[in-house]
């Protein structure tokens, strides 16, 4: 059951919805880059398991910050992790980083169509940020 329990209902909501969308955009890196990499020996094959943070070569989520020290404040920083043991040169995490922003910067405006939203660069990552209050969902 989790903790879910002890958390307003409307953050429960809100990032259940958010992790549809970085599923969604899980679905779309490994049909890009899936095959780019071996996937790591430890790690099951995309679709084995109940969802994309736990198989394939990606783990596509984001992670509440309270936003102390950031430019943006608070929000929702990004997190894009590969599953593999090779080397992923930087400018291809780089352009993996900006696809996973752009398509972000499209589906966000289609889920919280009441809301803006914004996806930028908050030092070495992305963030989600914007209007982020516990009105209606």
């Amino acid at each position: 059951m989790g903790l879910d329990w002890m958390r307003h209902h409307s953050v429960v909501e809100w990032e259940k919805k958010l992790e549809e969308i970085f599923d969604r955009i899980d679905v779309v890196l490994e049909k890009k880059y899936g095959g780019d990499y071996p996937l790591h020996p430890a790690r099951a094959e995309h679709g084995e398991t109940s969802g994309g943070s736990y198989d394939g070569h990606f783990s596509v989520s984001g992670v509440f910050s309270a936003g102390f020290g950031s430019e943006h404040k608070e929000g929702y920083i990004v997190r894009i992790q590969m599953a593999t043991l090779s080397d992923v040169p930087d400018d291809i995490r780089s352009r993996i980083e900006n696809e996973v922003a752009a398509m972000l910067r499209k589906e966000l405006p289609k889920v919280f169509p009441d809301r803006e939203l914004r996806v930028d660069r908050d030092g070495p990552v992305y963030k989600i940020h914007g209007d982020l209050s516990l009105g209606e969902l």
